[in-house]
């Protein structure tokens, strides 16, 4: 992956106690330059008169005549935009934070909005952009980052990209600090969309562990992967049943965080099924069509390695992501079939079509079996299209054994707008899941089938601490920040600020 946002951000010294001495400023370049020019005033403040104050100094010192009799006196919408004698300018307005629990973050907010600014300054054939963020900036310029970062992402013509499309985007005050945080967030998050982005025939379990090791990672990083004789060394019987049908052989990425004097650790693992034809139980054409975004929780587990790698820890993480293809020929595997898992439950196979939770639950056992260590583990999947009936395509499903890892899940993803909302462990449901010839099957029929996918993979977590993060992954529409329909990078944000507690700042 590759930026060319970042090195157009610059540092403007605006005077960030004092709004009108910056705009003065702001003129004052454009004189010197003659430059396309644009400015964008955050307007923040403690309540409504004030901000509508903030509004009219910027509006009246700026606008022209005609504009400042027709508007309005009160700043009433998200975003302004008019033009001027020097430029075009916006002014973004900074909601009050809502008690309500899906309302928009500060952090959302700032992501959202700058990330669609983006599209406007190119549109504008802008050369030059100052922003305006006050003393609130801190909260502010990260996330904008970010927005601008994610925006200017676009997978079909990501390798022509010209830094010469993109102004120069001045920041007030900007820090180091904040650059490289902001940098290493949305680098990761566009790890994550690109992999899922990318087609099934560029990437497979292999060309993924490939992609992986070629990445930049730290002095306190290992890599390792398992091919098909190591993983059935290893007993992994389920995730290479899943495999066994495809050209494409399985494998088991892992990557591993750690430091001396680390006594904690923590467990991600996610599900790579890097497409998904249902296997023997085929889907229909229909079903099959975004079958490449089966990935996404293994993109999304990579993403946070590649975040945690740039960074320094107080507790060690492992990550696995259980890498197959779940295709069709005279060796794929069968309804019926029964499998012993590597925890040593044998499985009946009900659906070929419910083959993610297979191939996680080999590595939900291998992370958690014989770790002392081990604080809790967390598994991401887009792993049941019934949690997206639930609750929409932008809501993960949360299933946890534990109240407290539920609460920090849901208040990271309520921070950073990667929202997840818990969902029940109904034990009876596993009934559904009894089976004649085996310890249980893979799937049943009826109603609760994100549940007993749940329940399923629970039996594999040898009675750790647990969370199951179901996803979609994917975005069907152009929004926001989120130019185009395509990979979302949905779980990294709510990840990343999850393990922010363990990072030791430099």
């Amino acid at each position: 992956m590759k930026s060319l946002i970042f090195p157009k951000i610059k540092p403007w010294n605006a005077d960030i106690k004092n709004l009108i001495k910056s705009i003065d400023l702001f003129k004052s370049q454009f004189k010197k330059n003659q430059a396309r020019q644009g400015l964008v005033v955050v307007i923040n403040g403690t309540d409504q008169a004030h901000k509508d104050q903030l509004f009219r100094s910027v509006f009246d010192k700026l606008a022209l005549e005609w504009e400042k009799k027709t508007s309005a006196q009160t700043f009433t919408s998200d975003t302004l935009y008019f033009q001027t004698n020097w430029g075009p300018v916006w002014l973004c307005n900074q909601p009050k934070s809502s008690a309500k629990f899906f309302s928009d973050s500060e952090w959302t907010w700032a992501k959202e909005s700058f990330g669609s600014l983006l599209g406007h300054f190119r549109l504008h054939k802008l050369r030059q952009v100052y922003v305006y963020t006050g003393e609130e900036k801190k909260s502010v310029i990260v996330p904008a980052l970010v927005g601008l970062e994610m925006a200017f992402y676009q997978f079909k013509n990501f390798a022509d990209l010209k830094v010469d499309e993109l102004p120069e985007i001045y920041f007030d005050k900007l820090d180091k600090a904040d650059v490289r945080e902001a940098q290493n967030f949305a680098m990761s998050t566009n790890l994550t969309r690109h992999l899922v982005n990318l087609p099934p025939n560029q990437l497979t379990p292999k060309s993924f562990v490939h992609l992986a090791k070629g990445l930049k990672w730290g002095r306190n990083v290992k890599i390792e992967a398992w091919d098909q004789r190591r993983l059935a060394k290893e007993k992994m019987n389920l995730h290479l049943a899943v495999g066994q049908g495809s050209d494409n052989p399985p494998y088991l990425l892992h990557i591993k965080y750690a430091k001396r004097g680390n006594t904690k650790s923590i467990a991600f693992v996610g599900k790579g099924i890097t497409f998904d034809t249902g296997g023997l139980d085929i889907k229909p054409a229909s079903g099959m069509r975004l079958m490449k975004k089966d990935m996404g929780g293994a993109a999304a587990v990579l993403g946070l390695a590649h975040y945690v790698a740039q960074n320094d820890w107080s507790v060690d993480f492992d990550f696995y992501m259980a890498l197959a293809e779940n295709s069709i020929n005279g060796n794929a595997f069968r309804p019926s079939d029964v499998i012993t898992s590597r925890a040593g439950y044998t499985v009946e196979i009900d659906n070929t079509d419910a083959e993610g939770r297979l191939v996680l639950a080999d590595s939900l056992d291998l992370a958690t079996k014989g770790n002392s260590k081990l604080d809790c583990v967390v598994n991401v999947a887009t792993l049941t299209g019934a949690i997206k009936v639930a609750l929409g395509a932008d809501v993960a499903g949360l299933f946890t054994n534990d109240d407290e890892l539920a609460d920090d899940l849901v208040s990271s993803g309520r921070r950073m707008g990667d929202h997840c909302w818990r969902m029940p462990l109904v034990d009876k449901y596993f009934g559904g899941l009894s089976s004649s010839f085996a310890d249980f099957k893979n799937s049943s029929e009826g109603f609760g089938g994100a549940i007993t996918a749940a329940l399923f993979l629970q039996k594999f977590v040898n009675q750790k601490r647990w969370a199951h993060l179901d996803i979609y992954g994917w975005n069907d529409k152009s929004t926001g920040t989120l130019g185009f329909a395509g990979g979302s990078g949905q779980g990294v944000g709510l990840l990343i600020d999850f393990v922010s507690k363990y990072k030791i700042e430099k």
